[in-house]
Order: structure tokens, then C-alpha cells, then sequence
């Protein structure tokens, strides 16, 4: 092992409105060494998620912030270099919050690395087999329950998460799954390659009119991934006792001050629908489970998946905002080294 330093990025200020690239400052700092109990991982693949906006705000919620000056919370998935933790040998791939850095040194708590099983590529661990694809998972099917026939709406559809939940309701369910998205290439790619039975261009026309010619019958299941005017049209064309499951709220992470609230949540009650958010780690004890699922459902090619990866630790900064400016589509990924690595 002849490199002695490890480049990496920490967060430099909180950010107000849109997160920018002045945001984080870059480091080059000593190489760390694994005390007893610990790893030393070689970090080959970081994982981009809107949450993280979330993360550099200092206000309670359910992970601590990152704070000022710290190394950028990232998951990713790495190579054990050395090891002084019991159950895992140089060699092992590993998975965990690794942050923005070539190299890691990962232990108990939030750092604890979970090794992954082989037979899989690494990638899929943070997007269709990751939290991501975790997140579709529970979301659409505990907390939306759809029913084979019913209308699914989905938006940020062509995300890595949204892409993952209109796939399971259209390809496992048997929903008729509308998504909508940014753009026509994104749009095309929904309704041919996925499958979907139709698609919105939230930057063309009235989504509100379109939601209501696309779903005649309403909307049962509306997933949402990103809140505001999206979130206020499809509760406009819910249908008797649909459910809408609030996943994220992307239009709304870089504003100032908070958007104004929905406008048709009266829909609600006159149609007895039910609207609840959810965090994908209460559902911790049984990622095994839906893992597996996934990975069978991939396999037989019920869900694609895009991978939409970026290269070197210096473009950090400019991934994460790739997701804010909607240049990415499906699952967004930086690799950092080359697997598998010399040990």
C-alpha cells in the first residue's frame, strides 16, 4: 500500500437556498490507521441521495447533522484494506456511510460496515439492492399497498427511486403506472425501455391537466419524491380512499424558506384518502428480506436499472448537484478506485 494520503471533502458551511460547490472544501489529509476493532477501507463507489441535502442542515431529525468541518456523509461501498474487526479480512467488500474520501477507517455506530455477499455487482448495493432501492420497496409496497389494476402515479419517476417503485407496481403488481419526470429523453425512457403505460413532462405544459387526462379513474397510489405543485396536482385527482406516500420533497430541499403547504389536502377527507411519510431505516430488521426480493425481481428483469456514474473524488461536489439540476437519471454514483484493489 504506497499511497499515504487520503483526498477527501468536508462540509465548510451550512448551505442557504441551492448548495454549491463552496459549500464543501477540498482536504488532502494523512492516510488513517485502524485502531482495534476497526477497518481501514478503501473507498471504490459513493452513493448520491437528495437526502443528504437534509443532512448538512443543523436541525434535529432522525440521523445527527453532519457538522461543520467534518468529512461529507456519503454511503459507499470499499474494500478492506486492513482489519483489526473481528469477522472481516483484507479483501472483503464492504458496505456503510464511508462519506466523501478515498479511504475510510470504519468501526462502530453510524461508521459500521456491513460486508457484502458476493454474486452481485458492487454498484447494486447502493442503488436496486441499497437504501434506494430499500426505500421503493417498503414505501410502495407497506405503505401504498397497491392492488393489481390500480392507477400508480410516481414522480421523480425516472430517479433511482422512483424508477424502482413504478417498475414494482407496473412488472410485479399489475398497476397501470404513470410517471412523471423532466425532460422527453427521460420521459421515452419511462414509458420504452420501463415500460410504463404513460409519462409527464413536468417542464411541458400543466401537470395538474395532464395527470387528470392520464388517470380518468384518479389516482390510487401516488408516490412522491418531490413535493410542492407535483405533490398539490395529484392530490387533486386522488381517488376514494387512495394513499399517497411521501418519500422525499426535492423542488423544496434548496428553498430559503419553506413552499407554501398543498392547497388540496381537503381532498383527503372527501375521499377518505390517507397521506403518511416513512424513513426507510425503520424498516432495518427486515432489509434481508426485501433485498433478496430485489435482487430476484432484477435478475428476471422485472427492474432495469441506470447507473449514472461520474469519475474521481475531485468531482464530489459537482455530482451531488447534478440531482438538483435534474442531469442525472436513474441511480447516482461516484467511483473513487478500481476494484478489486491490491491488498
Amino acid at each position: 500500500m504506497s499511497q499515504t494520503t487520503n483526498r477527501q471533502w468536508r462540509l465548510a458551511r451550512r448551505p442557504v437556498g441551492m448548495v454549491s460547490e463552496s459549500d464543501f472544501e477540498y482536504r488532502e489529509e494523512p492516510l488513517p490507521r485502524p485502531s482495534d476493532g476497526e477497518l481501514l477501507v478503501r473507498n471504490l463507489y459513493i452513493s448520491f441521495d437528495p437526502a443528504m441535502r437534509g443532512w448538512m442542515e443543523d436541525r434535529k431529525s432522525y440521523i445527527p447533522p453532519v457538522g461543520i468541518g467534518d468529512v461529507m456523509r456519503a454511503s459507499g461501498v470499499g474494500q478492506v484494506v486492513e482489519s483489526k474487526l473481528a469477522g472481516f479480512a483484507p479483501g472483503d467488500f464492504v458496505q456503510g456511510l464511508f462519506g466523501w474520501q478515498e479511504w475510510t477507517v470504519a468501526g462502530s455506530g453510524l461508521r459500521a460496515p456491513q460486508k457484502l455477499a458476493p454474486g452481485t455487482p458492487l454498484t447494486w448495493h447502493l442503488g436496486v439492492l441499497g437504501l434506494t432501492g430499500l426505500t421503493a420497496y417498503f414505501g410502495l409496497l407497506d405503505l401504498g399497498k397497491p392492488k393489481a389494476g390500480e392507477t400508480v402515479l410516481v414522480s421523480g419517476a425516472a430517479g433511482a427511486t422512483g424508477s424502482v417503485v413504478a417498475q414494482i407496481a407496473k412488472h410485479v403488481v399489475g398497476c397501470r403506472v404513470v410517471g412523471i419526470a423532466g425532460g422527453r429523453e427521460k420521459c421515452a425512457w419511462l414509458t420504452r425501455d420501463l415500460g410504463l403505460d404513460a409519462a409527464i413532462d413536468y417542464k411541458q405544459g400543466d401537470v395538474q391537466r395532464r395527470v387528470g387526462e392520464l388517470c380518468p379513474q384518479g389516482v390510487h397510489v401516488y408516490f412522491d419524491n418531490v413535493g410542492g405543485e407535483i405533490l398539490d396536482a395529484a392530490l387533486f385527482h386522488i381517488a376514494e380512499r387512495a394513499r399517497i406516500v411521501l418519500c422525499g420533497g426535492i423542488s423544496g430541499y434548496n428553498e430559503k424558506e419553506p413552499p407554501p403547504g398543498p392547497r388540496n389536502l381537503m381532498n383527503l377527507v372527501t375521499r377518505r384518502g390517507r397521506m403518511e411519510g416513512f424513513i426507510v431505516i425503520d424498516y432495518a430488521a427486515r432489509f434481508a428480506e426485501a433485498a433478496k426480493e430485489l435482487a430476484g425481481w432484477a435478475k428476471a428483469g422485472k427492474i432495469q436499472h441506470r447507473e449514472d456514474l461520474q469519475h474521481g473524488i475531485e468531482n464530489a461536489p459537482r455530482t451531488f448537484l447534478r440531482l438538483f439540476r435534474g442531469e442525472n437519471t436513474g441511480k447516482q454514483l461516484l467511483q473513487v478506485g478500481e476494484p478489486p484493489i491490491r491488498v
